[in-house]
């Protein structure tokens, strides 16, 4: 059993013609994130500074991903992410000419190389497009997605199918001891590139794939 609890990841829906009072909406959620890691018991895993190393006590700051859209609502989704996972992922700035195959083979290299570490079976979110930085958040945001839940373009429906055979077909099984249930799914998501580019992201989630969300 596994005692992380997870980095607190926020993903907020901004409807733009919110207004929040109040307060500042950053400084509630993160007292939510406070008080639901001190008062729910939960290990604290958040260090001030990454060189440094001290422990903050009660796991914030949390990290917050915002996204204005149409309409008059509020949507939280809060998405806690285990270290161990998270240190397997990976980011590559493939050349276009690397083409379907080139993110096939970087796929399956970060498997490989993750072994037994992610605390398999997992899910594999896989960014493709944008920059450096657009790719990895759509790969943590593919791990939104529901196991079972179809990716609505087809070719990549495809493509996450073959990629979870592929996975699974290493042999390297649940907690790395053998097996053909690696992964539980694969989800991709991607966005427009530059025409010199073609990043690729991977970002892993352990089977403790914990989301909850509330719209207000």
């Amino acid at each position: 059993m596994c005692q992380d609890t997870g980095y607190a990841v926020i993903f907020l829906e901004l409807g733009q013609d919110v207004r929040i009072e109040g307060g500042d909406l950053y400084e509630a959620i993160t007292e939510g994130v406070r008080k639901g890691y001190t008062e729910g018991y939960l290990r604290k895993s958040i260090v001030s500074h990454p060189l440094e190393r001290k422990n903050t006590g009660d796991n914030t700051p949390p990290v917050i991903h915002t996204t204005i859209v149409p309409g008059e609502n509020l949507r939280i989704v809060v998405a806690p992410k285990g270290g161990g996972s998270e240190n397997m992922s990976a980011i590559k700035m493939m050349k276009p000419a690397d083409g379907v195959e080139g993110v096939k083979d970087f796929v399956l290299e970060v498997a490989k190389n993750a072994g037994p570490n992610p605390c398999p079976p997992v899910i594999f979110g896989v960014g493709i497009g944008g920059t450096m930085e657009k790719a990895a958040l759509l790969a943590k945001e593919a791990l939104l997605r529901e196991i079972g839940e179809k990716n609505e373009d087809p070719n990549m429906a495809a493509l996450e199918d073959e990629l979870l055979e592929k996975i699974n077909n290493l042999g390297i099984g649940p907690q790395g001891l053998g097996g053909r249930t690696f992964a539980l799914a694969v989800h991709i998501k991607t966005y427009a590139a530059h025409i010199a580019s073609l990043p690729v992201a991977v970002n892993i989630n352990c089977h403790a794939a914990r989301h909850k969300e509330i719209v207000f």
